[in-house]
């Protein structure tokens, strides 16, 4: 069972992963190998996830390899795109047990996912503001530029 079984996909799914060689359900049976070739992730690191209960319930076969699921996928692509957000670690994790807790803790994600836009919404405000001081510094230098070559070419 993964993170993402434990609830009603109608309520809190994940964009996932677009990819063509993605087995239908019920056939989705990948392995580490494979998950890092579609996530970029490193083996390592999605055993570590595992261990600290972010990605917790893998399937694993007879031998006790682990076995991933589309389902699986998905709930890696979306701590991908939490992990771009800057969460702390330690909030990605809450995140995962308050989805494994059920319905009754939807109030607790909001809020926490709301906190997280507003600092992505922060930050995106400090690097356009930072993407503006380049642009003058870059306009200054190519005026600069085009200046001296006009006064070269005289």
């Amino acid at each position: 069972m993964t993170v993402m079984e434990t609830t009603d996909t109608r309520t809190d799914s994940c964009a996932g992963l677009p990819h063509a060689e993605r087995r239908p359900d019920g056939q989705d049976q990948y392995t580490i190998s494979e998950v890092v070739a579609f996530t970029g992730l490193t083996a390592h690191t999605l055993r570590w996830y595992e261990r600290i209960g972010l990605m917790p319930h893998i399937d694993r076969s007879h031998t006790g390899q682990r076995r991933y699921s589309n389902r699986d996928l998905d709930w890696l692509d979306l701590v991908g795109k939490l992990r771009l957000t800057g969460m702390p670690v330690a909030d990605m994790v809450r995140y995962a047990e308050m989805v494994r807790e059920g319905d009754h803790t939807y109030t607790e994600r909001f809020e926490l996912l709301e906190a997280t836009r507003r600092d992505v919404r922060e930050r995106i405000a400090e690097l356009q503001d930072t993407l503006a001081v380049l642009d003058r510094k870059i306009n200054f230098y190519a005026d600069a530029g085009r200046a001296l070559a006009s006064e070269r070419s005289r």
